[in-house]
């Protein structure tokens, strides 16, 4: 079974140690949030580099910032683009993690994003909305979901969804000024976070058809509005 966590939100120029701070707080977060995912006490990832063998990671802030910096001194790397990383866990028998990010970066035109990818045993219980909030909670995205293929395609084919835009998956995150257009009718199922914006109960994963339902609804009104291009905030 495999889902997707995911955040997006538009330039934001950070250090490389800043970055470093909220890649760890998340890396952190998933070990707490899925133990039975990784072996070991301290959970040891697989860096994917553009070209070469992939090489161990631990997730400590040491590593983090050697990790950021090379990606910084790496040939064609760009302050508009900023840093990406991503990382792989092969741990426990069906169980694999992909951690995408790219941030720090100042691009009017390409939204930053940090993307986790989970494939768990079917009998796993995956806690998505805490999932959710961790990369709201590390990254202060615009808007942010909790989705997986069958959600995607049915909002592309029944939605008119197009790749890049804001979307939900049966979880949903919206930025302060996304939330404030909420329906009245769905602002009961929210729960607003610490660092702002709220998570937002769409519907039991596989249902489908809701999910695609409180998309258009969340469109109608105005909460699922693109950043405008060229993009000139980081949220809504």
């Amino acid at each position: 079974m495999r889902r997707v966590v995911r955040g997006f939100w538009g330039p934001r120029e950070e250090s490389a140690e800043a970055l470093t701070r909220r890649w760890k707080l998340t890396l952190d977060r998933l070990a707490e949030i899925l133990p039975a995912g990784g072996s070991g006490a301290v959970w040891t990832w697989r860096q994917i580099h553009s070209s070469g063998p992939a090489t161990d990671l631990l997730p400590n802030e040491d590593s983090l910032l050697a990790a950021l910096r090379a990606a910084r001194e790496a040939d064609g790397w760009s302050d508009r683009v900023g840093f990406g990383l991503r990382l792989v866990l092969a741990g426990e028998q069906d169980w694999k993690i992909e951690v995408s990010g790219n941030g720090g970066g100042a691009s009017e035109f390409l939204l930053q994003s940090m993307v986790i990818g989970i494939g768990s045993p079917d009998n796993a219980e995956i806690p998505d909305g805490n999932l959710l909030a961790v990369v709201a909670e590390a990254w202060e995205p615009d808007f942010g979901d909790v989705t997986d293929d069958d959600v995607l395609d049915a909002l592309e084919d029944d939605a008119g969804f197009v790749v890049g835009e804001p979307c939900v998956g049966w979880v949903g995150f919206l930025s302060p000024a996304r939330a404030a257009l909420l329906p009245e009718g769905m602002r009961a199922r929210c729960k607003e976070l610490a660092v702002g914006g709220v998570l937002l109960d769409i519907a039991p994963r596989g249902d489908v058809k809701d999910v695609v339902r409180a998309y258009l609804r969340l469109r109608g009104a105005g909460a699922l509005q693109p950043l405008l291009r060229p993009m000139d905030r980081t949220v809504l």
